[in-house]
């Protein structure tokens, strides 16, 4: 692009933000990628704009990393809850000293936006993949939270169709970035404790809504939720308030797979990276779940304790918590192990944690903040610490565990093929319907 055309893109872009009325003021003057071509590398002295969709907790936690970037300017945030995206556009403005930052209901006035380079996406699970398909569609790089999908034909969908757009994509897991987490797996990598053996791998339980709960009471929708949008590709349900919140609908399988994947996906996405193995999968997986055995609206795992073995006969042994070490990751070699979760690295024998990694071995990709590690990667075109490739392999093992403890047997897995073998009910269970209009 010559720069007549790129006068020429930024005056059309003026014209549209000032149409739009979300020009800045009193701020610096944000130009999106698309100016400039999306197929190269946005020019270093240029911000990268953002739009959030989903903003609640967690939603509002990544955005602050953005927020804090230099590199950045977050111009829109949309969720179907009035008082989560007036709280979000209200921390945006306050941050810029302005009141710029539009706010949206439904996520396709977001993603329709030609001046929005990469969209964060923190919605509830059931959505990630269709937003995220959406965002994709329109040409934006994207940020995911964990996990990425309720099913894997969602995952595999998603993977596909960011390959063939070229899309820039970041897996919120997040643990990546973080130094000791790397250091652990560059230690197991170079052979520090001899051949790999086993990793053990603990998450946090699910969670047993039955105890001390008053019920779940069907009542109106209130004014500012608009139930029908959050539901979206979900079954239709009755609206009760606790459906619509943290931490339940983490554990409905019709909007999650539980904390096998809402949590287990970190610790097990740290244990591929160790083993090296975030090109292929488990070719085996057995183990068994416990689950809720009451009517009540929680119905994903509460406990669990599988094991999955690899072509090389390396072994993932992945349970909740309180069935072995507190939760985290332990690498266990011929010659000592490795333990690494947010709190602390601890290694056996000691004198590991001084070890130094030479400039000949194996270096593992360098990121201290992930949201920035995603905007660097928009600027270069290149892969992020955790992107579609990867995130699908680590994401695909939470899923087998879930799929083969519901069928209570012994699965075989084609970590190539990404089918089971010789179980076409495992297969079917790959997929899960959507309600229309929505669809991948």
């Amino acid at each position: 692009m010559d720069s007549t055309q790129r006068r020429i893109g930024r005056r059309r872009l003026l014209r549209r933000a000032a149409a739009a009325g979300w020009t800045a003021v009193a701020a610096p003057y944000i130009v999106p990628a698309s100016v400039f071509g999306r197929g190269g590398a946005i020019p270093p002295g240029e911000r990268i704009t953002v739009g959030v969709i989903g903003t609640g907790g967690q939603g509002r936690y990544d955005m602050g990393g953005f927020l804090a970037s230099r590199d950045a300017q977050v111009v829109a945030v949309c969720d179907v809850k009035a008082e989560a995206r007036e709280a979000a556009r209200q921390q945006v403005d306050r941050h810029y000293g302005t009141s710029g930052c539009a706010a949206y209901r439904d996520f396709r006035e977001l993603t329709a936006r030609e001046d929005i380079d990469v969209v964060l996406i923190a919605s509830p699970d059931h959505w990630h993949v269709l937003h995220a398909l959406e965002a994709v569609r329109a040409g934006k790089d994207v940020y995911l939270e964990k996990p990425m999908a309720v099913s894997l034909q969602q995952a595999l969908a998603l993977r596909a169709e960011v390959r063939r757009r070229n899309r820039v994509f970041q897996f919120g897991t997040q643990q990546r970035s973080t130094p000791h987490f790397r250091f652990a797996c560059e230690l197991v990598r170079n052979g520090r404790i001899g051949p790999l053996r086993e990793v053990q791998v603990s998450a946090p339980g699910g969670w047993d809504q039955r105890t001390g709960e008053p019920g779940y009471p069907v009542v109106p929708v209130p004014e500012g939720l608009d139930y029908d949008l959050w539901l979206g590709p979900a079954p239709m349900a009755p609206y009760t308030p606790k459906r619509v919140v943290t931490p339940y609908w983490f554990h409905i399988s019709d909007y999650a797979v539980g904390y096998v994947a809402g949590w287990g996906i970190h610790h097990v996405d740290i244990a591929q990276w160790g083993m090296g193995t975030e090109d292929t999968g488990p070719v085996e997986i057995e183990g068994s779940g416990v689950f809720p055995t009451d009517d009540g609206l929680c119905d994903t795992a509460l406990n669990w304790d599988m094991k999955l073995t690899y072509a090389n006969g390396v072994r993932m042994h992945f349970v909740s918590d309180g069935q072995m070490h507190p939760h985290g990751i332990r690498f266990v070699g011929r010659d000592g192990w490795i333990y690494v979760n947010r709190e602390r690295l601890e290694t056996h024998p000691r004198s590991l944690l001084c070890e130094r990694i030479g400039r000949d071995e194996i270096h593992l990709p360098l990121s201290t903040q992930h949201q920035q590690n995603l905007l660097e990667c928009v600027r270069t075109r290149r892969r992020t610490v955790c992107d579609i490739e990867t995130a699908v392999r680590s994401e695909t093992i939470c899923h087998l565990c879930d799929i083969a403890m519901r069928l209570g047997r012994r699965l075989r897995w084609d970590p190539q093929a990404e089918r089971f073998i010789d179980d076409e009910e495992a297969n079917r269970r790959m997929a899960r319907p959507m309600q229309a209009p929505w669809r991948l």
